[in-house]
């Protein structure tokens, strides 16, 4: 698959998936005039990376988070640990943004232009 089938299958950008496989959580071959190839399954992997950064991981979670999903093995407690750490970070990040809200409704019903 060349990365514009890629890309139009997932939704990503070109930049994006030449920006995942810099980052080494993609890979590709090159064709002898030097195009990338993705293999059959790059389209599930490229949802799986949308998944996580929409998540809020960053690149170098994800990479460690990938190899895991495929073998067990290679679950540790320290990504345990380190998934919970960004589990924390999302959960403090909610608390943040239910206090905004409060404060915003609360000015809402303050600011109120009667009907």
């Amino acid at each position: 698959m060349k990365i514009g089938d890629l890309a139009a299958a997932t939704g990503a950008s070109a930049r994006s998936l030449r920006y995942y496989e810099e980052q080494g959580l993609l890979a590709s071959t090159r064709t002898a005039g030097g195009q990338r190839v993705y293999p059959e399954n790059a389209v599930e992997r490229v949802r799986l990376i949308q998944s996580l950064l929409a998540a809020g991981l960053n690149s170098a979670t994800i990479l460690d988070v990938l190899p895991c999903i495929s073998d067990e093995s290679l679950r540790t407690p320290w990504l345990a640990g380190r998934l919970r750490s960004e589990l924390e970070r999302v959960e403090t990040q909610i608390d943040s943004l239910h206090r905004t809200r409060d404060i915003l409704a609360g000015l809402v019903e303050r600011y109120r232009v009667p009907a």
